[in-house]
């Protein structure tokens, strides 16, 4: 049974950010200038990811164009374009040890690419850089511009991303600025350029979705040729983002976990504290894909 919204219940509760791997992470991510979606997104997970040295990068600024009701991540006029931040995420990463990375963005809707160039010059970076290092994409809808997916794809992530985030009768009120049908075309159409690498995608419970909507929104995944699949659930950042509408209980989500499987998914992380980049080593493990290589 699902509880209600009034207090977090004991299977959410996390420990906050310490030890000398946190600080680390955290003056190694000042000194060179870089966000993290750990911060910006204010994600539960942050202690146990950087206690384990890993973090999920946050290129493109830390000012998103769009104003989903979930998301902490700023709106409002974007910064200027960083050349160097490729450079210096692949630096970071070097220097972290990491055997995976994730990047990820804000929005950036007034750019023609979207943002595609840099990302794209990140992960020539990090392949020029870091060697046996494995590289996730966690990329926006690029407003469906199939040019700026494929400018990102060439330059071989080992992993595709972007998040659906909810169910698609949800979208106005979550996600006002994005399109259901266009973010299931931007996943299979990178399953189409790209069809040896895993396609991921992930969503939350807690905002007002029903069970019969969920299982659609997982056969229209499969149907869209999604490999990888995130389920965690909605945790409001603050008062002025949309409410919590139930605590779905860690059984409900080890059952869509059952049901994704039985689905065909390669691999389905789904718990309470699940996000994109939650164990995503562990999920490329897990999926049975091996890294692909430099053409």
């Amino acid at each position: 049974m699902a509880v209600m919204p009034n207090q977090r219940p004991e299977w959410l509760r996390v420990r906050m950010p310490t030890g000398q791997n946190y600080e680390e992470i955290k003056q190694l991510m000042r000194g060179k200038a870089l966000h993290t979606v750990c911060e910006e997104a204010r994600c539960p997970n942050m202690a146990e990811c950087w206690g384990h040295r890993t973090a999920t990068f946050m290129i493109l600024g830390s000012v998103c164009t769009r104003s989903c009701g979930f998301c902490a991540v700023a709106t409002g006029r974007p910064m200027a374009l960083d050349w160097e931040e490729p450079r210096r995420v692949a630096e970071a990463t070097a220097q972290m040890g990491l055997r995976h990375v994730v990047v990820t963005s804000v929005n950036r809707d007034e750019l023609r690419d979207g943002g595609a160039t840099l990302f794209a010059a990140t992960i020539r970076w990090i392949h020029r850089l870091v060697l046996n290092c494995t590289i996730e994409v966690l990329t926006p809808d690029f407003k469906g511009s199939h040019e700026a997916l494929k400018l990102v794809l060439d330059a071989q992530p080992d992993i595709f991303n972007h998040n659906v985030e909810t169910v698609p009768r949800l979208y106005k009120r979550v996600r006002p600025q994005a399109i259901y049908q266009r973010s299931l075309d931007v996943l299979a159409s990178a399953k189409a350029l790209r069809p040896a690498n895993p396609v991921k995608t992930g969503f939350m419970l807690g905002l007002g979705e029903t069970h019969e909507e969920i299982l659609t929104l997982l056969e229209d995944l499969r149907a869209h040729q999604v490999d990888i699949v995130t389920i965690g659930q909605y945790l409001r950042p603050t008062p002025d983002h949309l409410p919590i509408e139930r605590y779905a209980p860690p059984e409900e989500f080890r059952e869509y976990g059952r049901i994704g499987k039985a689905m065909g998914f390669r691999h389905v992380e789904s718990g309470p504290l699940v996000r994109s980049s939650y164990h995503a080593w562990d999920q490329f493990q897990a999926a049975g894909m091996p890294a692909a290589t430099a053409d």
